[in-house]
């Protein structure tokens, strides 16, 4: 069994992709796995908002300018992202959390932030498809 197919979200079940584009997650392989090296643990799959962007940037973490160097197109408001674990929290702390999608977000996030805290943040079944 591959290490893929163990990973879960915060449900218990398998972990499922959060975007491919554009394209997320540590690995950049479109899932928020957080792998030993993974040191910000960016296993939150959010849906970005405008003031949570403005919030990050003012945190020093601007993911609304193109790095084209480092192949990152970007955010803008509706992309789906895997965030830290933390700075999600901070986010939510600020009152500018963005949306989460509870099927892509990954278990581990769990040792960080309370599960009442995700799911009053969750998008909706259809929303999350």
């Amino acid at each position: 069994m591959d290490q893929r197919d163990r990973e879960t979200n915060i449900l218990g079940q398998p972990l499922v992709t959060c975007s491919l584009s554009p394209l997320t997650g540590f690995s950049r392989d479109g899932a928020c796995r957080m792998p030993n090296g993974d040191f910000g643990r960016h296993g939150v799959c959010a849906e970005v908002t405008a003031d949570f962007l403005n919030f990050t940037r003012g945190r020093g973490n601007d993911l609304s300018t193109p790095q084209p160097h480092f192949g990152f197109p970007g955010l803008k408001p509706g992309d789906r992202w895997c965030l830290c674990a933390d700075r999600w929290a901070e986010a939510a702390e600020h009152g500018v959390a963005p949306p989460v999608v509870l099927s892509a977000t990954h278990a581990d996030v769990l040792g960080r932030i309370p599960m009442e805290r995700l799911v009053a943040h969750a998008l909706t079944d259809e929303q999350e498809n």
